[in-house]
């Protein structure tokens, strides 16, 4: 049986399978710091099970939402008052997307911002990797400008490499929340069409009320990234998505121990710089 550790950890099987057998049919698996952040960045994931017997998206998410910003319906909301609202959005987000189970660990985002107050998250990821044994993972990319999202990346990666190599996942993506990824050369982006069930997603981006009128409308900001993927991905072609999210392939930072974060991070810069400069050169 599956405890998490904190008092206000939240475990939901929107189905009421097992706790056991709920984590393990999970194929694919969204690793986020705050609600809604799986909503927005691992649509895809989503998508992929959404009504498919033999694939179930299974979700996590990090810190328990106290920061949220709050203005209008929510102005007077205090910060618990937030954390009891956000869970609420979670839960319902899962039970529209069709989870196999929605974790919410409840942890303050000082937890995965400092790295000397990492070790419990790290401990419970690696718990819930164990468990679940996901093939794909969706989780912040390194370049995200989001303290709490690397600080989850961070966590997750080493949560990662304490497991085996045949527990590892086939493949860990880096998605966009609090930056694009548009400016990935060609070659390193990963292309996630998602152009299936178009009132799911704007279903589960209109879930996140506390955050729609407390203040970011952020379910009109992700539908707008998503089409505008879809028409600047390529200059000298028609459109075949309508939709498109971005992500970065990860999985060799969990393949290769010997590459670090930073120098994985620095060769992709090194590759987005050459591909400016060798334009630049050859039309000077």
């Amino acid at each position: 049986m599956m405890k998490l550790s904190q008092a206000n950890a939240d475990l939901y099987i929107p189905d009421s399978l097992e706790t056991t057998e709920a984590l393990q049919r999970t194929t694919h698996l969204g690793v986020g710091a705050h609600q809604d952040d799986l909503e927005f960045m691992a649509l895809h994931g989503i998508l992929e099970c959404f009504q498919c017997p033999d694939q179930w998206f299974g979700g996590v998410t990090c810190t328990d939402g106290a920061g949220s910003s709050r203005t209008g319906p929510y102005a007077n909301f205090t910060d618990e008052d937030m954390k009891a609202i956000r869970v609420q959005e979670q839960r319902l987000a899962a039970s529209i997307g069709q989870y196999s189970f929605m974790a919410q660990l409840g942890y303050a985002s000082s937890v995965a911002k400092e790295a000397d107050k990492r070790a419990s998250l790290i401990d419970e990821l690696e718990a819930l990797l164990r468990a679940a044994q996901p093939r794909f993972v969706y989780t912040h990319n390194p370049f995200d400008k989001h303290a709490t999202h690397i600080g989850v990346f961070l966590a997750l990666h080493a949560a990662i490499l304490r497991l085996p190599q045949e527990l590892r996942p086939e493949k860990l993506y880096g998605c966009e929340v609090w930056r694009c990824l548009d400016w990935l050369p060609d070659s390193l982006k990963v292309v996630h069409a998602l152009d299936a069930h178009p009132n799911l997603a704007s279903a589960l981006n209109g879930v996140f009320d506390s955050q729609i009128s407390g203040g970011k409308r952020y379910d009109l900001a992700v539908e707008g990234r998503r089409l505008a993927n879809a028409t600047f991905f390529d200059s000298h072609s028609t459109d075949e998505s309508t939709r498109i999210a971005y992500a970065v392939d990860l999985t060799e930072l969990v393949q290769d121990e010997a590459l670090s974060v930073g120098a994985f991070v620095q060769r992709t810069l090194n590759a987005f710089a050459g591909e400016v400069d060798g334009m630049l050169k050859t039309l000077s």
